[in-house]
This record gives C-alpha cells, sequence and structure tokens, in this order.
C-alpha cells in the first residue's frame, strides 16, 4: 500500500513554497524600478568608471605622466598600435591619463559630496531643530555664502591658498552644503512636531538622541537625491578649475587638465579634446540620469503620481 504523506510535512512544504514565492515578489518589486533603461545605462556607464578609478595601476597600458616626444601628436591607433586612444603634445598616452583622470575626479567628487552633506545636513539639524537665535544665525550664515557665485568662490579660495587636492576639495564644498541645509531644516521643522518625536522627549530622550535617532535617519532619502546631483555638478566643477590651470598640482592627471592642453591642438589633435570631453560627458549624464532614478523611485510623491 501507498504510504500516505503526513500533514504536517506537506504543511511545512507548502509554507515553505510560499515564503519562497513572497521573497521573490519581494526581489521582483526592489529590482522591478531600476530595470528601466536610464536606470541600467547609469549604472553600467558610471561602473566602468568606478572600476577606471579603482583599478587604475592595473589597467593603464602606460605611465600616465611618462613623455615621448617622438611619439608626440600620435593619433588614435585603436588595435593597430600601443597608443590605442592616440597621444598629447609631449608623448603622454591618452588612454592612461583618462583612466587616471577618472580617479582623481571622481575622488573629489564624492569627497565634495560627503564634506558638503555633512556640513548641511547637521547645520540643517541644529536650524531647524532649535530654532531662535540658532536658526536666525545659520540663515544668515547661508545667505551670505549664497551671495557669491560657487565658481567665482572657489577660484579665489584656490588663488588664494594655492593648488592642492585639499585646497580644492574646501573650495568645491565650501558653498555646496546649502542645499543639505535648507532640506534638512525644512524637514526637521515637520519632523519635531510628530508624536513618534513627542514620544521619545516625553520619555525623557535628550536632544541629541532625538535628532540622531528619531529625525536624521529620515533625511537620509533627500540627502542621497541631492548628493547624486551635486557629485555631477562636482565634477563639472573641477573640470573647469583644471581647465583654468586652478585645480590639483600640474602632475597629477585630470580630465579638465586634459582639455586645457588640448587647446592649442583642438583643430589639429582632435582626440586630445575629444576623449576627455566625452569622459565628463557621460559621466555627468550617467550622475544626473542616476539622480533621476533615485528620485523617481524614493519619492513617495513620484511614486503615487506613476502609479496613477
Amino acid at each position: 500500500m501507498p504510504q500516505s504523506i503526513p500533514a504536517s510535512t506537506s504543511t511545512a512544504e507548502a509554507a515553505g513554497a510560499e515564503a519562497a514565492r513572497l521573497k521573490s515578489a519581494r526581489l521582483r518589486a526592489v529590482l522591478r524600478p531600476w530595470l528601466t533603461v536610464k536606470a541600467v545605462s547609469a549604472i553600467v556607464v558610471l561602473t566602468v568608471f568606478i572600476a577606471f578609478a579603482l583599478f587604475a595601476p592595473f589597467l593603464v597600458p602606460f605611465d600616465p605622466n611618462r613623455q615621448n616626444l617622438l611619439m608626440a601628436l600620435t593619433p588614435p591607433q585603436y588595435f593597430d598600435g600601443p597608443h590605442f586612444l592616440g597621444t598629447d603634445h609631449v608623448g603622454r598616452d591618452i588612454l592612461s591619463r583618462i583612466i587616471y583622470g577618472a580617479r582623481i575626479s571622481l575622488l573629489i567628487a564624492v569627497a565634495v559630496v560627503v564634506f558638503s552633506g555633512i556640513v548641511g545636513i547637521v547645520l540643517g539639524l541644529v536650524s531647524g531643530y532649535f530654532g531662535g537665535w540658532v536658526d536666525f544665525a545659520i540663515q544668515k550664515l547661508l545667505e551670505v555664502f549664497w551671495a557669491f557665485p560657487p565658481l567665482l568662490l572657489a577660484i579665489t579660495i584656490v588663488a588664494f591658498f594655492g593648488q592642492g587636492l585639499a585646497v580644492l576639495i574646501v573650495a568645491l564644498a565650501i558653498q555646496r552644503w546649502i542645499p543639505y541645509c535648507r532640506v534638512a531644516r525644512a524637514n526637521t521643522l515637520s519632523l519635531k512636531e510628530h508624536e513618534f518625536v513627542m514620544a521619545a522627549r516625553s520619555l525623557g530622550a535628550g536632544h541629541t538622541r532625538i535628532v540622531a535617532r528619531h529625525i536624521a535617519p529620515n533625511l537620509m532619502q533627500s540627502a542621497l537625491i541631492i548628493g547624486t546631483f551635486a557629485m555631477a555638478t562636482a565634477i563639472l566643477a573641477e573640470a573647469a578649475l583644471s581647465f583654468l590651470g586652478l585645480g590639483v598640482p600640474p602632475h597629477i592627471p585630470t580630465w579638465g587638465a586634459m582639455l586645457s592642453d588640448a587647446r592649442s591642438y583642438i583643430s589639429t589633435s582632435w582626440w586630445m579634446s575629444l576623449f576627455p570631453g566625452l569622459c565628463i560627458f557621460l559621466t555627468v549624464l550617467a550622475i544626473n540620469l542616476l539622480g533621476d532614478a533615485l528620485r523617481d523611485n524614493l519619492d513617495p510623491r513620484l511614486r503615487r503620481s506613476g502609479k496613477a
């Protein structure tokens, strides 16, 4: 006679299958918004440039600063020679300098976003939570910084303190904390009146605990979206300063410095300006597309309007 399957076993198997189905459905729901052409294209492009930045010493065919005047202004050889994207006016390999340039550009952009984000969020939290004269002082400080054109302020700082990676990061970040501060202040003014904050206060939680545990985590989505777009503007600003000769020291390859070197050869040696300019364009475009995708997926108002 055939053996009967215990009811407990079949119930456990059904429960396991249902749990697996729910887990798969949740995974699809999380991934579905990111499987758009816009998001996938941005992620692929940024992955390539991040790989350049992380593994630059292992990817470059030549030392990015090695000069060879006999090979100066060699056009792109692609797969027919050693210099895939050609050389510049002193014989340096364009591809090697582009790969190392990705490291510097992304490093500066990330540092600027992190530094300005921390400063802006902290000031916004303090301003919105405590109010009064603290809020007044921070808002007046914000207005003072906002009065200066960002690039002009950065040029002034670099010209006064001299070239250097740290100076450049501070010069680019010194005004970019303002959007974080405004958003953090506005959200804090709203959140501090919510019931969960009032309950924490009634239970004896201190100001630091309330801000750190109950208010600050609710600002992270907005800060992430702002930071994504700020990274794109930081890359453009760094390229502009490097183009003007006010970026990092000359021996460090950057995309902006490569464009500056190509100014005198733009009509005869097109590859010197085309490839670094294309890298800047693709990186900024990919970051903006990723920022759009983040905003669409993290902003509940946009999610509701999309479903409607």
